[in-house]
């Protein structure tokens, strides 16, 4: 007789149910799995075998077949161990189909029967629940991050007799978690760099806490020493605080590339991702043989950190142009495609030229033309085209570098405008789908980038002198947006149009 048992395999992002189908046949002892299973599923068949004899069950003495349904999908991990070992089990009279037709298990064994704890487990849990499947066994230390789909009783359990015991007469207890205040208790956090110890650069504080309330790229240029770093990793203390729906999105994203903590398996902060220029275009936009998301993935949300970004490869760069117009990455094969998202905001830092002092007050610049040249052209036209602001880092004054005063601002003190000005656009864009400034499309602008007349000629004066392209005319609308509402204006003023011009230009447009 064939027994079925309920689990689930992710394929890029998304969960689809799998039926694992166990049969035992007369004949030879053998043990096969079918249904285009990976490396890590085929060597199942040893730790169930050995998990089932320790934990005091009889493994069947024939041959067993085992198939994945559908047989024409991709599966992979060792998350089958446990539904494999419960349709042997099954057949062995040990349970019933009937107890297990409403419950789906997820779980890698070890060769004692204990339950390890598995990768993806949230978007496995979710696809389940869209399944219509209200009951989930996972490995205990998975417990709570499957609690966090909601509306499906989750069990954690340990080893593999705890779960057959489960349906006789030692019942686990459901796992249950407030996700609302787990969010809210773990978003509490304390930062190592803050922008009262920054000193000087004021114009590029004002760009990155525009940057950060209304999710745009930015990009600073300025001689070695001069900040650009420091106030980088001092960003991530301004940015906002994730919502439910951005934290559960970064949570599936971190839980299938095993980079969750089980003593936090909620992602409650937004990720800084510094990348070196060493990286690769795949380690970057993602991809492999079976394409597991990169670092603009990761970075979904919140930031994608280029330092020294001139000394990326072109190509590398080049990749960025997609994702950073369209908020997501397709990764093709020949078989399928995977999307991934990818909202992050980018964050370049670079020298002007090659020696690092072009336009330095202090230092005199060893570079030729053609090198200098050479040098700004790594960054393509169409790349800068999608950096919202482009604000120039000059090297500290001898006062301000030997001041011992902290009068600037704190980081506590940016974020407050920042969560207020996302706070407005959140209610602002609530039936538009999305969450940031940055985010507007042509049609939205429209719509919600409306300016007056002497602003639109302002605009058109511009346009004509620095020869603006669609592109950039739309993202000046958009930053605009963005500085009125951190002043908490209703409309665009010409002033906001003033200051979004002036982080747009650089010393080559005006050329």
């Amino acid at each position: 007789m064939v027994n079925k048992v309920t689990t689930a395999t992710v394929i890029g992002l998304n969960a689809y149910r799998v039926s694992v189908e166990t049969d035992v046949l007369n004949g030879l002892p053998a043990f096969s799995i079918v249904g285009l299973p990976d490396t890590s599923i085929n060597e199942a068949r040893d730790r169930v075998r050995s998990a089932i004899k320790n934990s005091g069950f009889t493994f069947p003495a024939k041959k067993v077949v085992v198939n994945l349904a559908p047989a024409d999908l991709k599966k992979e991990g060792s998350n089958f161990d446990l539904p494999i070992a419960m349709g042997l089990l099954t057949e062995e009279e040990v349970l019933t189909e009937e107890k297990l037709k409403d419950y789906a298990f997820i779980g890698e064994l070890s060769l004692d029967g204990s339950i390890r704890a598995v990768n993806g487990v949230l978007p496995l849990i979710l696809g389940l629940k869209e399944n219509g499947i209200k009951n989930v066994f996972v490995p205990k230390p998975n417990a709570i991050e499957a609690a966090l789909a909601g509306d499906i009783n989750v069990f954690g359990a340990e080893t593999l007799g705890d779960v057959v015991n489960h349906f006789s007469d030692s019942p686990i207890s459901r796992t249950v978690i407030n996700i609302n205040d787990y969010l809210i208790e773990n978003s509490k956090q304390d930062y190592l760099y803050d922008f009262k110890d920054v000193k000087g650069q004021q114009k590029a504080k004002r760009a990155l806490e525009i940057a950060a309330a209304g999710g745009h790229n930015l990009l600073m240029t300025g001689s070695p020493g001069s900040g650009k770093t420091l106030m980088a990793k001092c960003f991530a203390s301004i940015l906002p605080p994730l919502e439910l729906k951005e934290a559960l999105e970064l949570t599936k994203i971190y839980s299938i590339c095993g980079l969750l903590s089980h003593d936090e398996p909620l992602v409650t902060k937004r990720p800084f991702r510094p990348v070196h220029h060493t990286a690769s275009a795949n380690g970057i936009i993602g991809g492999g043989t079976n394409p597991k998301p990169g670092e603009i993935t990761l970075a979904h949300r919140g930031v994608l950190f280029l330092d020294e970004m001139v000394e990326f490869p072109r190509n590398v760069l080049e990749v960025l142009r997609q994702p950073l117009e369209d908020g997501e990455i397709v990764i093709s094969r020949a078989k399928h495609s995977i999307k991934y998202p990818a909202k992050f905001m980018l964050l370049g830092a670079m020298n002007p030229c090659p020696c690092g002092y072009l336009g330095d007050k202090e230092k005199q610049c060893t570079c030729s033309e053609f090198q200098i040249s050479r040098y700004q052209s790594r960054l393509s036209g169409p790349l800068l085209d999608r950096i919202d602001l482009q604000v120039e880092v000059p090297r500290l004054t001898s006062e301000e570098l030997i001041s011992t005063k902290q009068d600037g601002e704190t980081s506590a003190q940016i974020r407050e405008r920042v969560v207020r000005a996302r706070k407005i656009q959140a209610q602002r864009y609530q039936n538009d789908g999305i969450l940031t400034n940055s985010e507007l499309t042509s049609k939205l602008i429209k719509k919600y980038c409306q300016i007056d007349e002497k602003s639109a000629e302002m605009l058109k004066l511009a346009s004509i002198r620095y020869r603006l392209s669609g592109r950039r005319y739309d993202r000046i609308l958009k930053l605009a947006r963005t500085i009125a509402d951190l002043e908490g204006s209703t409309n665009i003023q010409q002033n906001h149009i003033m200051q979004a011009l002036q982080y747009r230009m650089t010393n080559t447009d005006e050329e």
